[in-house]
This record gives C-alpha cells, structure tokens and sequence, in this order.
C-alpha cells in the first residue's frame, strides 16, 4: 500500500478526530482544573473506570486505522513512517481527548515491541495485537527492594516443576498493578550463573493463583504504585518469553523503550509553572532568574526530545540522546518544584481554596518520584561516562 501524502493524511486524521472530541479549548488562567499532579491519587475504583474510559478511545482509534500506524498489518497496523504517526499526535493534541495514562504507553510501547521481538509466534499471535488494541493492559515487574536500581541483581525465583515454572518473590513501586491483565516479570532462573546471565522474562497473568497486589501509600497522599507478591506462582513453559538465561537482553529491550518514551515528560507543569508566574505580579531579580532558567531549561528538553525523534524517524537508533533526555526530564521536574516554591511561598504549605496553589503541592512532593522511575539518575550518568565519555566503568562485584 502507498505512503499516503502527509497533507492529504492530516486532514483525514483531523476529520476522524473531530467526529470523536471537540477541540481542546484554551482556559483563561483560573477556570478549570489546576491539578498539576504528578502521580495520580485515585482510588482503585477510580483507576479502572479511568482506564476503562481511556481504552474505550483507544479501541475506537485502532479500529478506525490510526491506532498502530507505524506497525505492520498482521498486527492491525498501516506501515507507515514514524512521521505519519508524529503528525496524527500534533493533531490529536488539539482534541479534547482522554489523556493516556502511564499504562497505555507501558503497554503500547514498551510490552508490545518486546514480545513482537523476542515472542514465539503463538506469544505474538496472543498478545501484541491485543495490546495495541489495549484489550490488554500490561504492567512492568521489574523493581525489586533489595536489588535498587541494579535490575539484573533481581532475587525472584522461577525454578522449574513437571514440565512447568514456579515463580516466588516480591516486586516493588510496580505502577498499574490494580488493573494491568499481565505483568512482564525478570526472573532469576539459575543461582549459580553471573547475575546477568542467569535471568529469564515471564509473562505473568496478574489474576493467576499466589499474585497479590498490595497498593503502597506515597507521601502525597496517593497509592499509584504496587508490592506484587508472587507466592508459588505457577505457569506454563509457554508464558516465558525469550530464551532461557536471556532475560537481560529481554529486559533491555523494554528499558531501552521506557528511556525513549520519558523525555517529555514535566514540560506541561514546567509551561504551568511559568504562568503562574506571569499572574503573580512584579517579581524579584531572583525570581525572574529562577523562571527563565527553567524555560531556558525547558527548551533544550525539547530540542533534545527532537533529536531523538529525528533519529528514529531517520531510521538510526538513538543513541545517548535517551540518558540524557530522562535526566532533562527529572531536572525539569525538580526546578519546577523550585520556582513554585519561590512564587508561593507559605500559599503551597496551607489549602487556602485559591486556584493553582496548593494543587502544587501534587508536583513538589510527586517529582522526586522520577529521579529513580525508569532508570535511575546514577544509572543514566553511569550509562553517558561509559558508553560515551569511554571513562573507566566502576568497579564491580
């Protein structure tokens, strides 16, 4: 089939678009919701009807052919260059449609590729389309307490029984585990292996007999993440994905993903920030320094948001572009808090019922969050002085 023009592709998307939400109108500072949360604090309850609402949309864009457009047709896609798909988000963005949740792109971008990669065919066949349709909703169990952000230090057990694999162990701040159908779980497979060797990936049902969700208390107030226990977890040889024993390279493959898919992420508030400091009247030399850093800041997140795109457009693999956008990313996120600080002062401490004050309190205490979500700052500059700086790797056990 021909790449359709990208004019000609526009205005289709922006009919389909149109048929589904109004336009996203713009509101006057004061009206609407000031909520400027990092991490959502819903109820369980509030979770699935939100994801429930957010599926909903999703369906209805794959069926209509703009769901999957970079994917081949056996998995529903169109097969067309990631600039198409780039151009249907800029005009998505101008509709008021449902803002995806963290588990739609965990799903779509992360989980799907990696078994359409490394999935045998009945795995592909089962799951990729289902997932990019988000019948299917995935989640990642990856963390654990004791390993921190070395990933391949994972004590989860799989150890195989009569021809089937049982999985004991705990994973940890495991995001959308209330509603996720399935969990891509890293597994320690042989004790006596080096560590990076003796890992395999499973695919866990999250209703499966011995999974327990327990939801975790943050300090905003929120439970957006989940302990998963997995007690005498038992699944069949054909819910493991990849070769046994390669479930680093596996698991490299979804972070390599997640590191891609989180450079944009605080520029909203960071843009929120910025008016809240055009209607807060005169402001100090101080203040006025501290808010055009952060759009300076902010900027050279986007151009480097765009060089990434650039390079998967051009087909390239991108390289430390990745690292480098995450820790943008968390700088972003942590000067924003900063000059919220300075324009509110005592206004972010006590709920006095004005717009856009305390609802900042969501960002100050959630940005934190992603100086360890997706990989670790420390890891990122690990990842930039070895693989690009060449300086010597630190020492290892």
């Amino acid at each position: 089939m021909p790449t359709p023009d990208t004019t000609e592709f526009i205005a289709e998307a922006r009919a389909w678009l149109a048929q589904q939400a109004p336009p996203r109108q713009a509101t006057a500072w004061g009206d609407g919701d000031d909520s400027v949360a990092v991490f959502e604090n819903w109820t369980a309850a509030e979770e699935r009807a939100e994801t429930d609402r957010i599926r909903r949309y999703e369906q209805a864009r794959f069926d209509a052919g703009w769901g999957a457009l970079t994917w081949p047709a056996e998995y529903g896609g169109r097969d067309l260059p990631l600039a198409h798909a780039l151009a249907f988000q800029r005009e998505e963005a101008a509709f008021d449609v449902p803002r995806r949740t963290e588990m739609f792109s965990v799903t779509q971008q992360l989980v799907a590729p990696t078994i359409a990669q490394w999935g045998t065919d009945e795995q592909k066949a089962t799951y990729v389309r289902a997932m990019l349709r988000t019948d299917l909703i995935a989640c990642q169990l990856f963390s654990e307490t004791e390993a921190g952000s070395d990933l391949a230090a994972v004590r989860t057990k799989a150890v195989q029984h009569d021809g089937a694999w049982v999985l004991n162990g705990h994973k940890v701040w495991t995001s959308g585990a209330r509603i996720a159908d399935l969990g891509i779980a890293v597994c320690r497979t042989d004790p006596a292996a080096a560590k990076h060797a003796g890992l395999t990936v499973f695919l866990v049902p999250m209703d499966a007999p011995g999974v327990e969700v327990r939801p975790i208390r943050q300090m905003t107030g929120g439970s957006s993440f989940n302990e998963v226990y997995l007690d005498g977890v038992v699944l069949d040889d054909a819910q493991r994905l990849g070769p046994v024993g390669e479930g680093w390279k596996v698991a490299l493959t979804v972070l390599a993903a997640e590191r891609l898919d989180s450079g944009n992420l605080g520029l909203d508030n960071a843009d929120r920030a910025v008016e809240l400091a055009r209607h807060r009247g005169p402001l100090s030399e101080i203040e006025r320094d501290a808010v055009a850093d952060l759009v300076t800041r902010s900027y050279v997140q986007r151009i480097t948001g765009m060089r990434v795109a650039a390079a998967v457009v051009a087909g390239e693999a991108p390289g430390p572009e990745a690292s480098v956008g995450k820790l943008l990313a968390t700088d972003t996120m942590a000067r924003t808090s900063e000059v919220v600080r300075m324009l509110l002062g005592p206004e972010l401490t006590v709920d006095s019922g004005a717009w856009g004050t305390w609802a900042w309190t969501e960002h100050v205490l959630g940005a934190p969050g992603y100086r360890i979500a997706g990989g670790t700052d420390e890891i990122q500059h690990n990842i930039l002085a070895e693989r690009v700086l060449g300086l010597p790797r630190e020492p290892r056990a």
